[in-house]
This record gives structure tokens, C-alpha cells and sequence, in this order.
């Protein structure tokens, strides 16, 4: 059996109470606070699911407690609906300002605090879920790094690069914002690469080559894609991150603007900070001559115009690599 969801309700005048427990007792478990001062004791001791919050209230004003509500790390993401007889524009936009998902109108509409109870508490599953994602995505993504013995900061100066050059070729915060946390996964396909080839101090044989290839579509199957735009990124970069824009690369040889644009953008940011990082089998080259590699390259391991962004952006990368040095 599921458990239920908890809500604190709080009013200064037992009617109103007892009208919100009549609506909402059958589906969740309800906590009582006739004063701010003892919702705020409630509210972090019990961390309720989501909050129904009067306005006028003697002592501290709703406006007050969901003040102190959002300096608190236990209480600050607790969702807020005003439940209030004030219903004008300007107590509302303070409201929303102080952090309110909602408003209420007193006398409230029992279809109308059903409605809007289930969507607020459906918007936190959302959010909990995206989290949980990303949480997974990051822990594979130092999974693949400890298979490969690489560098501990590796995975972290790639994938700031990536944010960096994404925002500076004018895609959006929140695109290149997902593309900072796909781009971790972008080997995690050597997960299924044997260790003596993974780990090999020299040259690898044709056959060998071959096998070591296979991880990009190894990745690809991992992060099977599941719809979420998250894992549809992750997916492409450890798929296509290796493939060329003259269509050399592999696995499948794709050309140009073929190759999805945050494959693209790893591809510069990942031979970026491998050429300037140093390895048990090289040591590393300086930002001089690997910006060169990467000019030289532009129109055929890298798209034209994102080598332009990369160097329009590089000191931006280069204070990444002095914040997550070796």
C-alpha cells in the first residue's frame, strides 16, 4: 500500500480547518497549525509533502512564514498554496514573489483544492523523478571513469566545457544545462571493454581496435533511450561522440551535420581536454599546441563553426581547467 502524501494545513480559525479536512482527509494524512510559529515547528519536524497556507493570520502573516519557510534547506522546497480572502493582483504577485505555487480563494471550491493539491504534488514527483535520473546518470558516469582508470576530474572539466561551448554557440541554459549532465556518460560503454585492451600501455592491434571501438554502441544500448530528453542526449553523445565531420569516425562513418550537435560539441571538448591532460601512456600537451590540433582539425575531425565557438569561449575553459586540475 502506498503511503499517503502529508499536508499541513494552517489557519488561525478552526471552521477553515475543519472545511479543508473535509475536502482532503480521504486521500492524504493532514497535520494542523492554528499559528505561523507552530506551522514553522511543524513544517521541520515533519516535512510535510506540501503546505495550505492562510494569509491573515495574528503573529507571523503567511507572507511571513513562507519567508522563513525558504531559508531553511529542510523546509525551503515544500511546496506553498495560499489559502486567503485577499484576492488582489498585488497580494498575489508578492505571494508568488515570496515563493507560493498557488492561490486559493476563500470560501474555496472543494473540485478546485482537490485539483490543485494533486497537480502541485504531481509537479514534486516530476521533479523527484528528473532528480533521481540524474543522480543515476552521474553515478554510471563515475562508474565508466573508474573501469578506465582515467583521470579523477576528467569527467568534470568535459563536461563544463560542453556547458561552455553550448551556451556560447546560443543554445539555450536549460538545453545546455542537460547537456552538462549527459555529457558524463559519454564512455560509459567501456564498461564492456575488457580491461587488458581498456588498459593496454601500448598500441592496440587491428582486432583490438575493433573491439574498443564497440563501446560507443555498447553506451548506446546501456542508455537505451526512454523518451526523456536527458537520456536521449546522453544516448547520442556516447553513440556519435567519436564520429567524424568528414565521416571518418565510427561507428557509422556519419557526415557533417548528420552527426546530432552534442555529439559534435563533445567530440571538441573531449579530445580538448585529453590532448591537455597528461596520461600514463603521454604527457600532456600544452594549451597552445592542442588549440592548434583542434584549428588544424576544424572541417575534418570537428564542425567549422563550433571550433569557432570553442575559441571564442577557450578562456572560459581554460579557468575550468585551472579550477579542476590534476
Amino acid at each position: 500500500m502506498l503511503k499517503r502524501k502529508t499536508l499541513l494545513l494552517v489557519d488561525d480559525e478552526p471552521a477553515n480547518l475543519q472545511v479543508l479536512k473535509n475536502i482532503l482527509s480521504s486521500e492524504y494524512r493532514l497535520i494542523f497549525a492554528k499559528d505561523g510559529s507552530r506551522a514553522l515547528a511543524l513544517a521541520c519536524a515533519e516535512k510535510p509533502d506540501l503546505i495550505l497556507l492562510d494569509v491573515m493570520m495574528p503573529g507571523l502573516s503567511g507572507f511571513e512564514v513562507i519567508q522563513q519557510l525558504k531559508t531553511v534547506i529542510e523546509t525551503r522546497n515544500i511546496p506553498v498554496i495560499f489559502v486567503t480572502a485577499l484576492s488582489d493582483a498585488q497580494n498575489e504577485a508578492q505571494g508568488f514573489e515570496l515563493g507560493a505555487v498557488d492561490f486559493i480563494a476563500k470560501p474555496v471550491s472543494p473540485p478546485i483544492v482537490r485539483a490543485r493539491v494533486k497537480n502541485h504534488l504531481s509537479l514534486v514527483r516530476v521533479e523527484e523523478l528528473k532528480s533521481t535520473r540524474l543522480s543515476v546518470v552521474q553515478m554510471l558516469g563515475k562508474a565508466a571513469e573508474y573501469k578506465d582508470n582515467e583521470t579523477g576530474h576528467h569527467v568534470i572539466r568535459m563536461s563544463h566545457y560542453v556547458h561552455s561551448i553550448a551556451l556560447a554557440a546560443g543554445f539555450s541554459a536549460s538545453w545546455s544545462e542537460t547537456l552538462l549532465h549527459a555529457a558524463p556518460m559519454h564512455d560509459i560503454g567501456k564498461i564492456g571493454i575488457p580491461e587488458h585492451i581498456l588498459n593496454k600501455p601500448g598500441k592496440l592491434t587491428p582486432e583490438e581496435w575493433a573491439v574498443m571501438k564497440d563501446h560507443t554502441v555498447i553506451g548506446a544500448e546501456i542508455l537505451e533511450d526512454d523518451g526523456s530528453e536527458l537520456m536521449q542526449i546522453a544516448r547520442n553523445i556516447a553513440i556519435y561522440h567519436h564520429e567524424k565531420w568528414d565521416g571518418s569516425g565510427y561507428p557509422h562513418g556519419l557526415k557533417g551535420e548528420a552527426i546530432p550537435v552534442e555529439a559534435r560539441i563533445t567530440a571538441i571538448a573531449d579530445v580538448f581536454d585529453a590532448l591537455t591532460s597528461e596520461r600514463p601512456y603521454k604527457t600532456a600537451w600544452s594549451v597552445e599546441d592542442a588549440s592548434d590540433y583542434i584549428r588544424e582539425n576544424s572541417g575534418i575531425h570537428f564542425d567549422p563553426q563550433l571550433i569557432d565557438v570553442f575559441f571564442s569561449c577557450l578562456p572560459d575553459l581554460l579557468h575550468t581547467k585551472d579550477k579542476w586540475h590534476e
